[in-house]
């Protein structure tokens, strides 16, 4: 059941940093995907920097910031 929740999390922050990243965006389907590894980039990434979010709120916090930062490290690499 976790692993459903992480993805429709996941799949919602992606959905969201497509909307929020304007030009930066790959579609739907693929901004999900970029979602649920954001969603892992996140939950790695922001405790090593002394961030941290709990609760489901917290979690789509977390998928969202890594969402945002995995577009944009994806839009530079494609403008390259």
């Amino acid at each position: 059941m976790n692993l459903i929740i992480f993805l429709l999390i996941g799949a919602l922050a992606g959905w969201l940093a497509g909307v929020v990243m304007k030009g930066r965006g790959f579609g739907v389907i693929i901004n999900i995907v970029v979602g649920v590894v954001g969603a892992w980039l996140g939950g790695w990434l922001l405790p090593k920097l002394g961030i941290a979010f709990g609760g489901t709120v917290g979690s789509f916090i977390t998928a969202f910031v890594g969402a945002v930062i995995l577009l944009a490290i994806i839009g530079l690499i494609k403008k390259a």
